[in-house]
């Protein structure tokens, strides 16, 4: 019996009994994969209670029933693991990160969403914190925004009140307002700051939040970050 190049689906022989048993396992192979969902990149061990037709990116220096798998699909089907490797160009979604990950070069790469031949890639990234309010005027995270980013707009949503401030301005140390201000200070409220112009950053940066009128005396408020990054070709060999 051989199988299929891409799934490795398993075929039929020529005159093979029960037959349902292969079709029936190259259905639920087919399920899991063309699902293009996988619940982790991250372990490296098997967990211990996985889902019937669940699929994992085995992590590296896999042990245990992964051993010797790593960055290959495990396909957890009849209480057993099955392994495929990956093909050029798969393209999955993680679960655990809500990200999407491609099969590139020998490696699985996140968020892409253009490459060159010679390994140049474009990126769409979205950083999020949860960002707790200090008591004085102004608040500052630690550096969210990474080095050599072109950053779309920052948006936010108050997930705990924020307290004292009358509303608030959102920004970066010495541009406190540029992705807005005037942003209320109630459960639920939220920022959608724009820039007019892609800005890119050249170190890494805080995000900073300036209470309009009396300093802040609580809240919490969760940041996200809408970026673009670059990386340059490989080397030539």
């Amino acid at each position: 019996m051989s199988d299929t190049r891409n799934f490795a689906m398993p075929l039929l022989d020529a005159a093979q009994a029960q037959k349902h048993v292969t079709v029936n396992e190259a259905i639920v192979r087919a399920d899991a994969q063309a699902a293009r969902q996988v619940q982790s990149r991250s372990e490296s061990v098997p967990p211990a209670t996985p889902a019937d037709g669940s699929v994992y990116i085995v992590g590296a220096s896999a042990s245990d029933d992964w051993a010797e798998h790593d960055f290959d699909l495990a396909l957890f089907l009849n209480g057993g693991w099955a392994f495929v490797a990956p093909w050029e160009g798969a393209h999955f979604w993680i679960v655990d990160e809500a990200v999407t990950a491609n099969f590139i070069g020998g490696t699985w790469i996140l968020e892409r969403i253009s490459n060159s031949t010679g390994g140049a890639y474009s990126f769409a990234r979205v950083i999020e914190v949860d960002h707790e309010l200090a008591a004085a005027p102004s608040s500052i995270t630690p550096n969210v925004i990474p080095d050599k980013a072109i950053v779309l707009g920052v948006t936010g949503r108050v997930i705990q009140e924020i307290t004292g401030a009358n509303d608030w301005s959102l920004g970066v140390p010495g541009s406190v307002n540029r992705y807005g201000t005037g942003y209320g200070t109630g459960l639920g409220a939220f920022a959608h700051g724009v820039t007019g112009q892609p800005q890119a950053y050249f170190g890494a940066t805080p995000i900073e939040i300036t209470s309009n009128g009396p300093a802040f005396t609580g809240g919490l408020v969760r940041l996200a970050v809408h970026l673009l990054e670059l990386s340059p070709p490989n080397e030539t060999v």
